[in-house]
């Protein structure tokens, strides 16, 4: 195949936070896009349907019968609309956007759960205005009905729910307000994820976060990347990513690497090979397993080499959770500096009918905003530390 020119050790070194954190939020919705009219089906059917590789923005995989066509109706996946990934993306912009502050499980509570069941929407999906609520999977539907009407402690309102990629598909906002900071971007995501997930859903959602803001440090590459995913991820998240990423490390092409990544990841996918018919032990806690969706998209940046158009397109002709796996191949690629093809977002904008810049400009303003709270919190920390003697004292 041919891909694009990754960006240069020092051109990802000079890209300013809000090309980065463009490059992350457009870049995911385009993964997103790409990646939703082939979700559920294998490498091995995408290519018998399109009659080779996906390369750009397709119709429905049952073309004009979309609306009744099983086991996707009646969503309109394809000609360029988003899914609930992007949609949860946004919903999360938009609460940073009004809390202006580090997030935490209660202002899921307090702004997330309420944006999903108060305020009408176009969903691009139902070509339709509607409330979120009634686009988003059963996994997010869990947090409407333990929070708002179970009033449970939205700390623990994830246990019990579907464990799989619902909260960690829409972290990368998490990863942006911490850019450069993948500690804090890995915690302050398991707390907000603690309301949506548990388990190793929950742990993926902390990682894709920490990825997102490793991506935006000064010469990051897809190697740092993983580096730094490494040394916070735990029990099978932390082993699934390092398998699969020793494969992604002997393949520069993603035609190649489709079966063995596939084949490096399913000993931690409790889903099985039909991601139709899961297995009966899918999805359910365990300190061994993990989400197939983290660690192949951070194999396919490795295969790529960090270029956005190489990556997404590796991650879409996977097949299987594919949009969700786009979605973060692509925010992790533009996090990075590689630019996203403007056709594409210009395809997938219109299609949507979505302005994809505008949660970007917001989210920047944030993270700067939250930066200087930071900084200004350490330094009053430093002074009242030396005040008590702590600094620089021997005992």
């Amino acid at each position: 195949m041919t891909s694009t020119t990754p960006a240069s050790p020092d051109h990802r070194t000079t890209v300013p936070l809000d090309e980065r954190v463009t490059g992350a939020l457009v870049g995911a919705a385009v993964g997103d896009a790409l990646g939703g009219p082939v979700e559920g089906y294998s490498a091995e059917q995408i290519l018998e349907r399109h009659g080779g590789r996906v390369h750009g923005v397709v119709g429905p995989w049952s073309g004009d019968a979309w609306r009744t066509a099983r086991p996707l109706a009646p969503y309109h996946k394809g000609d360029g609309h988003v899914t609930d990934d992007t949609l949860m993306t946004h919903a999360l912009v938009r609460v940073y956007g009004t809390v202006r502050d580090h997030l935490d499980a209660y202002a899921v509570a307090e702004h997330l759960v309420p944006d999903l069941i108060t305020n009408p929407r176009w969903i691009p999906e139902l070509e339709a205005e509607a409330l979120p609520l009634q686009r988003i999977f059963l996994a997010e539907k869990w947090l409407v009905a333990r929070i708002h009407y179970g009033h449970v402690d939205p700390r623990e309102a994830g246990t019990g729910n579907i464990v799989n990629c619902g909260a960690a598909m829409y972290m990368a906002p998490v990863g942006l307000v911490n850019a450069a900071n993948p500690a804090a971007a890995y915690a302050e995501a398991l707390d907000v994820a603690g309301a949506h997930q548990s388990s190793y859903g929950r742990e993926a959602a902390g990682v894709f976060a920490a990825a997102v803001a490793a991506a935006c440090e000064p010469g990051a590459t897809p190697d740092s990347v993983v580096a730094a995913c490494l040394a916070l991820a735990k029990d099978g998240t932390r082993a699934a990513i390092g398998a699969v990423c020793d494969v992604a490390a002997r393949h520069s092409d993603f035609e190649s690497a489709l079966a063995p990544l596939r084949a490096a990841v399913a000993p931690y996918d409790t889903v099985g090979p039909d991601y139709r018919a899961p297995s009966l032990g899918a999805r359910r806690p365990s300190r061994l397993h993990a989400i197939e969706e983290l660690p192949v998209a951070l194999g396919m940046l490795l295969v790529s080499g960090g270029d956005f158009r190489h990556a997404v397109l590796g991650a879409v002709n996977y097949g299987r959770d594919c949009d969700s796996i786009a979605t973060m191949a692509g925010a992790l690629a533009g996090a990075l500096g590689s630019p996203v093809p403007e056709d594409w977002a210009k395809t997938v904008a219109e299609a949507s009918r979505l302005d994809l810049w505008a949660p970007a400009a917001t989210l920047t303003e944030v993270a700067r905003e939250v930066f200087e709270r930071d900084v200004n919190g350490r330094r009053a920390h430093e002074e009242a530390f030396a005040a008590i003697g702590g600094a620089g004292c021997s005992g």
